[in-house]
């Protein structure tokens, strides 16, 4: 539970009075500080819509047609518009319970587990946040695999061409870990959200740049082979056994799911938008924007490739094209995936240094260690904190460890979008919804957000179950330490 949190129920009259003095104070012109006493905040539609993008058109668009490949040309897409009109709708619901009762004048929540307390509390809350921080903590290792694999990328393409093809050009993924781990460490430096914002923009124009390359090789493959690849059911059985089918059909709804997931950080996200008009208002709005944009990319990258490919997409897109010429234009695109997902690292980490950061300063309030900021000497603008240097740097190291010690991509990949898909993107928001909205046990609406629920419930768990049989076969050829590529 947050400081404010535990504060605000000891002394509920002084709050009363401190926020009436401080809606007199925004009335008679305070332009520093928001309703809730924080300094103000800046956000817009197009910061919150920046750090939503960056969240999602992650690392997850390059295995999109690996994903339409298992489902063919009937379902892939519809599964791909599907995921995102349920994503839409459940984020339109869970930005309705940013502040409680009233949109406008209501009590802020700020964190995801912040709304699931104030909605719903008791082991709910427990719940929610070992499923939330457990996927942010997943994801920032899938991010660190998915970077290694694009830097080798770059190394074997140059490699490659060096030698004139007569070097198979083999390396080892640890030494790209351990650099994107380097970075992530002075970046993770960054204390919070709204500080964040250049480098959300900075990843978000990353993504596109490598999904626009994608899409262009994608659409000059297709005109190169004059024919569109695939078919309408997808990879035959014939190429893979039937059990084969059906493990990675499940496995693809896993991929697409992570594909599109961002409910993790919503709440954060929306803490840093300014109101008027209020922040629900403009989140609808940034949701919107991020999710047809992402939604058109993803489409074209999936189907492209897929058309491209046929049934032997690869499951990173752009490793599909070898050593193609121009080479200089994949290298391009691996360096962005690379800026992006440094960028995106960061965006997913946020919530959980805030959560371990917020508790050590509630359980230990009279340390210098965890409170105090001490001044650089040469960089007057910037303080540090001990608790959080050393917190945060224990946090890269971690998660590069684990990514060195697993590196399989895809199949984690489809393990976190499965068990983060339904939880957190469509349990907690509908039940807190229905909650905010007091709509009536059984009554007609209640029963069709239950089946809504149930249904993304049997989706989730075949979709981890396609992940784990992905992983299991993973294990019997994986040395731990050794990602050769």
């Amino acid at each position: 539970m947050k400081m404010n949190e535990k504060n605000g129920s000891k002394n509920n009259h002084h709050h009363q009075a401190f926020d009436v003095s401080l809606d007199m104070q925004q009335q008679g012109g305070s332009k520093c500080f928001d309703d809730d006493g924080r300094l103000k905040r800046t956000g817009t539609v197009w910061t919150a819509s920046a750090h939503i993008i960056t969240a999602v058109i992650g690392s997850g668009v390059l295995s999109l047609a690996w994903a339409i490949a298992q489902l063919g040309w009937v379902a892939g897409p519809a599964v791909m518009i599907l995921f995102s009109l349920v994503t839409y709708y459940t984020s339109i619901l869970l930005c309705a319970c940013y502040r409680n009762g009233d949109p406008v004048n209501g009590k802020r929540n700020y964190t995801y587990m912040d709304v699931v307390h104030s909605n719903m509390g008791g082991i709910q809350v427990k719940l929610c946040g070992i499923v939330q921080y457990l996927n942010l903590f997943g994801v920032a290792i899938g991010y660190t695999i998915a970077s290694s694999i694009s830097m080798i990328a770059i190394e074997r393409s140059n490699c490659f061409h060096k030698s004139e093809g007569k070097d198979p050009c083999h390396m080892n993924g640890n030494i790209y870990m351990i650099s994107f781990g380097l970075v992530e460490i002075v970046l993770s430096q960054i204390p919070d959200f709204d500080q964040l914002w250049w480098l959300s923009i900075l990843a978000a124009v990353m993504s596109f740049t490598y999904s626009t390359i994608g899409l262009g090789l994608g659409f000059g493959k297709v005109i190169e082979n004059g024919a569109v690849g695939g078919s309408l059911t997808g990879i035959t059985v014939g190429t893979v056994t039937q059990t084969q089918k059906v493990w990675r059909t499940l496995q693809a709804l896993g991929d697409i799911a992570f594909a599109y997931s961002y409910s993790m950080i919503l709440i954060e996200i929306q803490d840093t938008v300014k109101s008027p008009p209020s922040e629900s208002k403009t989140m609808k709005k940034a949701s919107f924007i991020s999710v047809v944009v992402t939604t058109l990319f993803y489409m074209l990258c999936g189907c492209f490739g897929y058309a491209a490919f046929g049934d032997s997409s690869p499951g990173n897109l752009l490793t599909g094209f070898g050593f193609y010429n121009p080479f200089w234009l994949i290298d391009i695109a691996n360096a962005a995936i690379v800026i992006h997902l440094v960028g995106a690292y960061q965006v997913y980490s946020q919530p959980l240094f805030a959560f371990v950061e917020n508790y050590a300063a509630e359980k230990f309030p009279d340390s210098d260690f965890v409170t105090k900021t001490v001044q650089i000497p040469l960089f007057n603008a910037y303080k540090i904190n001990l608790f959080r240097l050393v917190w945060r740097t224990i946090f890269v190291i971690i998660t590069t460890l684990i990514s060195m010690l697993l590196p399989f991509f895809n199949d984690i990949v489809g393990l976190l979008g499965a068990l983060g898909f339904w939880p957190l993107t469509v349990y907690f928001p509908v039940e807190m919804y229905i909650i905010q909205k007091r709509i009536p046990k059984w009554s007609i609406k209640w029963i069709c957000f239950q089946l809504f629920s149930l249904a993304c419930l049997i989706v989730t768990v075949a979709a981890a179950a396609g992940s784990v049989a992905g992983i299991f076969l993973d294990l019997q050829v994986y040395k731990p330490f050794k990602a050769i590529y």
